[in-house]
């Protein structure tokens, strides 16, 4: 066997059984550059440089990590001089990446990407920086990262099972999407062929266009120029992810009253958004998306209960999406709080699905699918999902309130306000502010949905006792009672 490559392991905790019987055989992951090994692999040597770091040796790897975190640049690199165990912890690329983006200057950076987040940091050219072999460095928390990396996206987004296969339309109309297609993902085949964008956008063009423009990716603002080297070369766990909500205006794109005078327009389905009666009031509603392979968005809900297209301009996308029902609030491995304020998760895509893609694809209700180029993917509201891309992708979403899922947004604005996201600070009250102007537009649909809202919200509420096996004496819990077993939430 070559050195470039070392085998998962079996009595690894990163060669799971999840990702055996997902690729059907044992994969080989490259060897890390800087030598380091996982954890188990320390039984099988006498060698072991963790001795000599001196009292930093018995701290677990979390705590270690936990306090590097707490550091400046400075005080990382005379720590990580001091031996190869700490110089290995003090190399670890999210904690540079945390201290870039922290920098004073990261909101308008203007340097270049140099392949990792340190040299970026510390300005250091591929000439000058050094390499230390840490062959004899066992670490689970160093080597997940790089793991992950190297993770064969393929194997997860193939041999889908036909039970779970994402609809594919070429087209249906306004009608069909409201009579019986509104509450389903389906894939668009046939819908964006026309589109200026579609036509034009590849990743010459945009460079050409627009190399000087900064985007939002995340936490910094790059240039697109800037951003485009960092796709070609970076080894990061969970990529950075361009997604910017003012592309529009920075591309100078066109929204004629024709679709032959417009950049790009909705499918005739999704031309229906309520929100639309609210003008500059509307929250945020499109972006930009732009990524390489292995980037994308783990498990989340779309803000605001609203219902999303995400149309494919370059590339591929991979989509693995649930339903909220009462008998699983959350995909597997996700877990929210009551109200669903907070999500707690895997920090990555790729710890996700190597521990928990395999359950996923088991469990009743799970939908995914691969949206390729020129295609279009409807994002009911209320649904789960998780996307990645599996090749370097650019794409365009927009969220918006069909008529069938207006009660839903009106509950959500109403009674979920800490949760409202993306409007502008100074609407002290979106849900006054839209209903006001929905009554005034639309004031027999708005009529039926705030009573559709509110009686739905009563069946929520309402208690029923229920006998608790555990006490057969006459004991009872409450639940809740009126929703149908796997009706949408």
């Amino acid at each position: 066997m070559s050195d470039s490559s070392i085998p998962a392991l079996p009595n690894s905790r990163f060669s799971s059984n999840d990702s055996l019987e997902l690729e059907g055989s044992t994969t080989l992951i490259p060897k890390h550059p800087s030598g380091i090994r996982p954890l188990g692999n320390q039984f099988l040597t006498t060698i072991n440089v963790k001795i000599s770091a001196g009292n930093f040796r018995k701290f677990p790897e979390v705590l270690l990590v936990t306090l590097l975190e707490s550091l400046n640049s400075i005080t990382l690199l005379k720590l990580g001089s001091t031996c190869k165990y700490l110089h290995a912890f003090c190399r670890l690329d999210s904690l540079w990446r945390t201290l870039y983006t922290r920098s004073q200057n990261s909101n308008e950076t203007n340097s270049a990407w140099l392949g990792t987040w340190r040299s970026k940091y510390l300005n250091l050219k591929n000439e000058v920086e050094s390499i230390i072999n840490c062959n004899y460095v066992f670490s689970d928390i160093l080597y997940r990262p790089f793991l992950c990396s190297q993770l064969p996206l393929q194997a997860y987004a193939s041999n889908i099972p036909k039970a779970n296969s994402i609809s594919r339309l070429k087209d249906i109309s306004l009608s069909e999407f409201t009579d019986k297609w509104g509450h389903k993902p389906f894939i668009l085949t046939n819908q964006m062929q026309d589109w200026p964008v579609y036509k034009y956008w590849d990743n010459e063009f945009l460079l050409k266009q627009y190399h000087h423009v900064k985007f939002r990716a995340e936490g910094l603002k790059w240039r697109l120029d800037e951003y485009f080297e960092y796709m070609k070369n970076n080894c990061d766990e969970s990529p950075l992810y361009l997604f910017d909500k003012d592309f529009f205006e920075k591309m100078d794109l066109k929204s004629g009253e024709s679709k032959f005078s417009s950049s790009y327009w909705s499918p005739e389905c999704f031309e229906e958004d309520f929100f639309t009666v609210l003008g500059n009031q509307r929250p945020d509603f499109r972006w930009l998306i732009v990524g390489p392979e292995r980037s994308g968005s783990t498990f989340h809900k779309d803000p605001n209960a609203t219902s999303a297209w995400n149309a494919v301009i370059r590339g591929s996308k991979y989509w693995i999406m649930f339903p909220t029902t009462n008998s699983r609030p959350s995909p597997p491995g996700v877990y929210v709080s009551k109200d669903e304020s907070e999500v707690t998760s895997p920090l990555s895509i790729a710890e996700w699905l190597i521990g928990f893609h395999a359950e996923a694809r088991r469990t009743p209700g799970c939908i995914e699918g691969i949206c390729r180029e020129g295609e279009i993917l409807h994002v009911p509201s209320g649904w789960w999902h998780l996307v990645v891309n599996l090749e370097t992708t650019t794409a365009i979403t927009q969220n918006f309130v069909p008529r069938i899922h207006l009660a839903k947004v009106l509950r959500f604005l109403e009674h979920k306000s800490d949760q409202v996201s993306g409007f502008k600070k100074d609407l002290k009250s979106p849900f006054r502010t839209f209903t006001d102007k929905m009554l005034a537009l639309h004031p027999d649909l708005m009529r039926q949905a705030l009573n559709d809202s509110r009686e739905s919200l009563f069946k929520k509420r309402k208690l029923v006792p229920e006998f608790d096996e555990k006490d057969k004496a006459g004991g009872f819990t409450f639940s809740f009672f009126g929703d149908n077993e796997e009706e949408l939430l």
